[in-house]
């Protein structure tokens, strides 16, 4: 039975290189992992603690849904202003109390220009709402752009260590 991943893009343009890598990944391990592309970043509604509660707006419960459907979690996300995007923030609010990502493997990529100060938040928050983001789960490239072109991972170190990402979350599902 293939395992199920749930990918979630921290940028919302759809042509990013975020959302490249999580097609690049997908092709890499197709047959042995499904990969969905959560499509919703966009539309969950800016959290509110007073609608965090049994019956949360839709989109948001659609979001809870996906990811109870998921062995996995898989971040691939830019860093903007030197920090994590807004709309990832937003999301990864609304999972605090709903423990969505409690003891969940998830992988996290953060690929920008630079991307130190994203990654680092990123790894906070997800580690506080005890997301199963062991080390070996985490990578950081920086400078991406001169390492993804045209659909592809052109530098062969950082596709070896989207590998090696991949290895670790699919272990920690076994």
């Amino acid at each position: 039975m293939p395992v199920n991943i749930l990918a979630i893009s921290g940028s919302t343009r759809l042509q990013s290189t975020n959302h490249t890598l999580i097609h690049i990944i997908a092709e890499l391990y197709a047959g042995t992992v499904n990969i969905t592309h959560f499509e919703g970043l966009s539309t969950l509604p800016h959290f509110n603690p007073d609608l965090d509660n049994n019956t949360p707006p839709p989109a948001v419960t659609a979001f809870w849904e996906q990811l109870r459907a998921a062995d996995a979690v898989l971040i691939c996300t830019p860093e903007y202003a030197m920090g994590v995007p807004g709309s990832l923030k937003n999301a990864l609010d609304w999972l605090v109390s709903s423990m969505e990502l409690s003891k969940k493997p998830v992988a996290l990529i953060t690929a920008s220009s630079m991307g130190e100060q994203a990654h680092a938040s990123l790894t906070g928050t997800l580690l506080v709402i005890e997301a199963n983001l062991p080390e070996a789960s985490r990578l950081l490239i920086s400078f991406v752009k001169a390492k993804v072109k045209d659909g592809k991972i052109t530098d062969e170190s950082t596709l070896q260590q989207v590998k090696s990402v991949m290895a670790s979350l699919l272990y920690c599902i076994s």
